[in-house]
């Protein structure tokens, strides 16, 4: 890390009874407000919702990494950041937005490739087939700030990890498969432990 770069610090709790873990955030009002709605949602040709997200990672305190996942907005298991790809963004921009709005997190980022997953909420909407599916661009994120206010705060929590542990807690199976690929592109020695 660069010499302006403050790396941020876990406060120290657990998650899961796994020892490299911390949590934070919550508590009080945020002065920011994040994108609501879909007016410029972007759409494949065949249907299938855009959307953008990150994988964000730190060093850790013993020089290993860190993988920061939030709880899903209606508090069911965790996740990382991503939601809809808009018109006037790039997917760079879209998951860099959506990682500050949920996270409350900003950083470096570097592509990691597209997942495509079935939408269950697209699917209550009344779509099916490929109109139900998502197709997401997903970046890991090289923290390099951690907000002490985010748009999403009062409802999202955030959980640092240890990779194994995100990938085992994490709630959707594209999600583990993108940071298993995460590990296998950027982390290798840590693949035996994945």
């Amino acid at each position: 890390m660069g010499a302006d770069q403050r790396k941020p610090e876990a406060n120290g709790k657990g998650c899961d009874g796994v020892a490299q873990c911390s949590e934070g955030g919550g508590g009080g009002g945020s002065p920011l407000v994040a994108r609501t709605g879909r007016e410029r949602q972007r759409y494949l040709d065949g249907g299938q919702r855009l959307v953008a997200g990150c994988i964000p990672v730190r060093e850790s305190k013993d020089g290993g990494v860190e993988v920061l996942l939030v709880n899903s907005k209606h508090g069911k298991g965790l996740i990382f950041p991503k939601g809809g790809w808009e018109t006037d963004e790039t997917a760079e921009e879209a998951a860099a937005r959506e990682t500050m709005e949920e996270a409350g997190v900003k950083g470096e980022l570097q592509g990691l490739g597209q997942f495509e997953f079935s939408s269950k909420s697209r699917k209550k909407e009344g779509f099916d087939g490929a109109k139900a599916g998502c197709v997401a661009h997903v970046f890991v994120m090289t923290v390099t700030e951690e907000l002490s206010a985010w748009p999403e705060q009062d409802y999202r929590s955030r959980t640092w990890c240890n990779p194994k542990s995100a990938i085992e807690n994490c709630r959707h199976e594209w999600m583990q498969d993108a940071l298993r690929q995460w590990v296998k592109k950027y982390q290798p020695e840590l693949i035996d432990v994945v």
